[in-house]
């Protein structure tokens, strides 16, 4: 007997796709519902959307500075760009308007990831080749240094 409280759901209506690997990046929950409302928003034939900090904010009930913050670490992580835009007022006057968002393919942010954790992991192999040759240098100048008896 199927349950009468559940609704049927259409695998294609109401949904909007995440990447599975984006929960891999260890991005702050904060940037993750930037980037998820972003996703949802988006063109899927030009992967791009123009939202202002304030719309975004009050989507995922975070403040304008604080979507700014999460913004710019989607953008470090390579998730996203942005764009400035212009927009010519009635009275004829150019101004400032919204950033134009591009999603950039998941495959670009993970191949950076890995290649910062890689650097990462070789700079600490490489200090830790430092300090090892370090020990063994001071050991010998106290061996030399020592008078004989």
């Amino acid at each position: 007997m199927r349950n009468k409280y559940y609704t049927s759901r259409d695998p294609i209506k109401n949904y909007f796709p995440l990447p599975n690997e984006v929960f891999t990046l260890g991005l702050s929950p904060g940037a993750l519902a930037v980037y998820s409302y972003l996703m949802y928003i988006e063109d899927r034939t030009t992967y791009q959307c123009h939202a202002s900090y304030r719309t975004i904010g009050s989507a995922v009930n975070m403040s304008p500075n604080t979507v700014r913050k999460y913004v710019a670490e989607l953008v470090e992580r390579g998730l996203i760009q942005t764009e400035h835009t212009s927009i010519i007022t009635q009275d004829g006057r150019k101004q400032n308007g919204s950033l134009l968002y591009t999603l950039l393919p998941i495959q670009f942010s993970i191949q950076q990831f890995y290649e910062q954790k890689l650097a990462k992991l070789d700079a600490e192999c490489e200090q830790e080749r430092i300090r090892k040759r370090l020990e063994a240098f001071q050991q010998a100048q106290q061996k030399n240094a020592r008078p004989p008896a």
